[in-house]
C-alpha cells in the first residue's frame, strides 16, 4: 500500500512537472495551472521551492532553443564595448541587451516588493480563474496585430511597457509569456520580435530568482522527503519546455492567439464555476 501511495505522489509531481514545463512557454499561465492542478491533487506544497527547481527547468529549456541568439547578443555586446569600430550589427544588438535589462527593473522592484502579498492573497484557485479571463482577453485583442518594429527599432519607452507588463505577471492566472507578447505586440513589434524578446526577457528574470531564492530549496524542510518527485518534476519541465517552446514559435509566426485566447475563456469559467 506505502508502494502505491508513493508512486502516485510521483505521478502527481511528474504531472506537475509536466504542465508547469508545458504551459510556461504559451501564454495560459504556468503559475495559474500549477495552482489549478495543486487545488485538484490535493498537494499542500508549502514555500516556493517547487515553484524555483520547475521554473529553472524552464530556463534550462530557453537557454537550449535561444542559444544561437544569447551567443550573438553576448559577442556583439562585448565587441560594441571594446571596439572603436562599431558596426551596426554590434551596436543593434547592444542597444536590445540594454533594453532587456530595462525591462527587467519593474519585475524586479515590484517583485522585492508585493511577492509575499502576492503569495498570501492572490493565489487562491478563483482568483486564478478570473486572471485567466483577463489573460484571455488581453490574447483576443491583440490576435490581429501584425507590428512593424524590428529589433534596431526599439526604444526605452518599448522596454519599460513589457517590463510591466511582465511585473504584472507575478500574479497567478497571468501569463507571463502572455502579458510580455501582448505589450510587445501593443508598442508596435513585430510577431518575431516580440517573441524573442519575450523569451530573453525570461532569462535574467528567472536567473535572478533562482540565484536569490536558491537557499529556500535547502532549507525546504520537505526537500529530503521529496527530492525524488522534485527531480523528476525538474526534468519533466525541461522536456516540456522545449518543446512547447518549439511549438509555441510556430504559432507566433502564424498568428494564432485566439487559441489560447479561447483556451483561458474556458479554464477561467470552469474554474470558476466547479472549483
Amino acid at each position: 500500500m506505502e508502494t502505491l501511495t508513493e508512486l502516485g505522489l510521483l505521478i502527481k509531481y511528474l504531472i506537475l512537472g509536466l504542465f508547469q514545463g508545458f504551459t510556461e512557454p504559451i501564454p495560459i499561465s504556468s503559475s495559474g495551472h500549477l495552482v489549478i492542478l495543486r487545488d485538484l491533487f490535493g498537494l499542500e506544497i508549502k514555500g516556493l521551492s517547487f515553484e524555483i527547481l520547475v521554473n529553472f527547468g524552464s530556463l534550462i529549456a530557453v537557454f537550449i532553443v535561444f542559444r544561437k541568439d544569447i551567443a550573438r547578443l553576448i559577442r556583439n555586446g562585448l565587441r560594441f564595448i571594446v571596439q572603436k569600430d562599431r558596426d551596426e550589427e554590434a551596436k543593434e544588438d547592444f542597444r536590445f541587451i540594454l533594453f532587456l535589462v530595462i525591462a527587467t527593473i519593474p519585475t524586479g522592484i515590484l517583485g522585492l516588493l508585493f511577492e509575499d502579498m502576492i503569495s498570501e492573497r492572490l493565489s487562491g484557485v478563483v482568483i486564478v480563474g478570473y486572471t485567466l479571463l483577463i489573460t484571455g482577453a488581453a490574447l483576443w485583442i491583440i490576435r490581429n496585430l501584425q507590428g512593424k518594429k524590428n529589433d534596431g527599432e526599439l526604444t526605452i519607452k518599448d522596454a519599460l511597457i513589457v517590463g510591466a507588463a511582465q511585473a504584472i505577471a507575478l500574479i497567478p492566472g497571468i501569463s507571463r509569456s502572455g502579458a510580455t507578447i501582448v505589450a510587445a505586440m501593443l508598442v508596435g513589434m513585430k510577431r518575431e520580435t516580440a517573441f524573442r524578446f519575450s523569451f530573453l526577457l525570461y532569462i535574467p528574470v528567472s536567473l535572478g530568482i533562482t540565484v536569490l531564492k536558491i537557499t529556500d530549496i535547502f532549507t525546504d524542510p520537505n526537500f529530503d522527503t521529496l527530492m525524488i518527485p522534485y527531480a523528476i518534476a525538474f526534468l519533466a519541465s525541461i522536456i516540456a519546455s522545449y518543446f512547447a517552446l518549439k511549438w509555441f514559435a510556430n504559432i507566433m509566426a502564424k498568428g494564432n492567439l485566439k487559441y489560447f485566447a479561447f483556451y483561458c475563456f474556458i479554464v477561467g469559467i470552469l474554474v470558476i464555476i466547479f472549483l
